[in-house]
């Protein structure tokens, strides 16, 4: 009975975590920030000033609802590495040397000596290294404007083949300056990013170790 309740919330836990990462939550927004276009006065043919209406100006992401193309191109590495080498050799003698007499007409030259000798060594090497790679390209929508003009946007892909979900979610506040003419910005420009590139399926259940694996994992003490 105890084994299947905790298979259960083994199970549930999986399924939460997973749900957690690309269910849909609320976008990041600044304390200054003025979501809301003015609203053209009314009885006006002016719908309001828009990116599609700018006659001087790029046809760029600028306010709530516009879209934007997000270059993702992230390479990130570090490695580390630690030498240690110590060596000591000690080493000490002591001698005492004396003249007996072991008869009249006969001596003996006696010598003792005592010595004692240590060497200690110690080395160590570490080395740690990790990198990581993700190119992608997602569209990503105009959820709020602060008042300095940031934009903070937010993007979502899911893709489905043969029962297996990929998602990449992208969310993050860019500068209006950084976004090119051709509308598209690179992820290095974008500031409080956050990308999720994950996926759910056949593939990633044989990845993951068996319940069983991860219960003796959890609770084995050594």
């Amino acid at each position: 009975m105890t084994i299947a309740i905790v298979c259960c919330m083994v199970g549930l836990s999986a399924c939460s975590s997973t749900q957690g990462i690309v269910k849909k939550e609320e976008p990041f927004k600044s304390p200054n920030s003025r979501s809301e276009q003015p609203t053209p006065p009314v009885g006006s043919l002016w719908p309001g000033e828009r990116s599609t209406n700018m006659l001087f100006s790029d046809s760029k992401a600028r306010y709530v609802g516009d879209i934007i193309t997000i270059v993702v191109d992230e390479t990130s590495s570090g490695q580390n590495q630690a030498v240690t080498k110590t060596s000591k050799d000690t080493s000490t003698t002591a001698g005492i040397a004396g003249i007996t007499q072991a008869s009249p007409d006969r001596r003996i030259l006696s010598k003792y000596e005592i010595g004692g000798s240590s060497t200690s060594e110690l080395a160590g090497a570490g080395n740690t290294s990790r990198g990581g790679k993700l190119k992608a390209t997602i569209s990503a929508r105009v959820v709020d404007v602060s008042e300095n003009g940031n934009l903070v946007i937010e993007g979502r892909r899911q893709l489905r083949i043969n029962e297996e979900d990929q998602y990449i979610v992208i969310t993050g506040t860019v500068r209006p300056e950084d976004i090119a003419a051709d509308n598209i910005v690179s992820s290095q420009y974008i500031a409080d990013a956050r990308v999720i590139y994950t996926g759910t399926g056949v593939i990633n259940d044989k990845m993951r170790p068996g319940w069983m694996t991860r219960i003796l994992d959890w609770v084995w003490p050594f």
